[in-house]
């Protein structure tokens, strides 16, 4: 699956579901891992976990077997791992605190003048 059809199932799959505040973060050159961070927030703990499932079947469905998931038992930050693209469903609060968005949108310039 190419990662323009990707983004837009998980996309998809985030509004469908009603997941609130999504935005995407490009780390191609940041992280050796992905290349796409996904991150949302859901109203509870049973909406984050049924977010991430709903992410999870659609990816089947298209044919993509994700790589893993984690936190899917506590449902307060749900990873859905798909390669290319790393899906993070969080609960407000926790999504506050680890702050995933100023943690990666930090650029290589910035970094050299920070040394």
């Amino acid at each position: 699956m190419e990662i323009d059809q990707l983004r837009e199932l998980v996309h998809t799959a985030l509004d469908d579901m009603k997941a609130r505040d999504i935005t995407e973060l490009d780390v191609r050159g940041k992280s050796s891992v992905t290349d796409y961070m996904v991150i949302a927030s859901g109203t509870s703990k049973r909406h984050v976990m049924s977010v991430a499932q709903e992410v999870l079947d659609k990816v089947k469905e298209a044919g993509l077997q994700p790589l893993g998931t984690e936190g899917q038992s506590a449902g307060d930050w749900i990873l859905v791992d798909l390669g290319d693209m790393v899906v993070h469903v969080m609960m407000p609060d926790a999504r506050s605190f680890y702050d995933l968005e100023r943690l990666w949108q930090f650029d290589a310039d910035e970094e050299a003048a920070a040394e």
